[in-house]
């Protein structure tokens, strides 16, 4: 059997407190920018920033999160988010205005997040101590997680498409937690682009737990991201 050559995997950038002193070069066409934060590097960093450059919105779901780590987490998120999104498009922080474009699936105001009349494209993701950015000139998303247990992946595995599945089943025990979070955060990406999230069935795509890469879907470039051992990574481009 001829196997298909590997996918890169793309590498993200570090996020510090200098990436948002100078704009940030815009994303490529048809590429994305990707950014990894660290919530330890920059919580103490970004705390003074949360009152003034966050709406009430932003800080009441901050203030709702009930441990420490995720309130550090979000905000870490969010006021980079901001501060990202203002180098890029040249405005205040604390001016970009956020809306929710209609869900493909029921039309409701749920859909992916959108600053509306701008040319650029975002999604944020976060697990516990880091946060996943990601910027493109097309539709985007983006997903990170922490490699589950071995009860969860038992748990879930039959959520997602039949080959995926069986690919999991095929998987020695100790290797399974590292196959399905391939799976889960190339698909969670992908729905995130499409702007459906979890509300699209799970078996309807097969993105695939091959370590060489994502499955290709049509109209779409999805890729791995290196982020460090423990952790999976995927972000999804719409093509032009």
């Amino acid at each position: 059997m001829c196997l298909l050559p590997a996918r890169p995997v793309l590498r993200p950038e570090r996020l510090t407190s200098a990436a948002w002193t100078r704009p940030p070069e815009p994303p490529r066409a048809g590429r994305p920018r990707v950014w990894l934060a660290r919530v330890e590097d920059l919580r103490d960093a970004v705390a003074p920033l949360a009152g003034t450059l966050l709406d009430s919105g932003e800080r009441a779901r901050a203030a709702a999160l009930h441990r420490a780590a995720d309130r550090d987490g979000y905000r870490v998120a969010h006021v980079c988010l901001r501060l990202l999104l203002g180098a890029y498009l040249g405005v205040e922080p604390s001016d970009v205005t956020f809306v929710r474009r209609p869900c493909p699936v029921c039309r409701g105001p749920h859909g992916r997040p959108d600053v509306p009349g701008v040319p650029l494209c975002f999604s944020v993701s976060r697990t516990e101590g880091l946060c996943l950015l990601a910027f493109a000139d097309t539709a985007v998303g983006a997903d990170i997680e922490r490699l589950p247990g071995s009860d969860v992946v038992a748990a879930l595995t039959d959520t997602l498409h039949p080959r995926e599945a069986a690919e999991l089943a095929a998987c020695p025990p100790q290797g399974r937690p590292a196959a399905f979070a391939r799976v889960w955060t190339r698909k969670e990406a992908y729905l995130k682009g499409l702007g459906t999230g979890l509300g699209r069935d799970l078996r309807s795509d097969h993105l695939g737990s091959s370590p060489r890469g994502p499955r290709r879907m049509p109209g779409w470039t999805v890729d791995d991201v290196a982020v460090g051992r423990g952790h999976a990574a995927a972000v999804a481009v719409a093509e032009r």
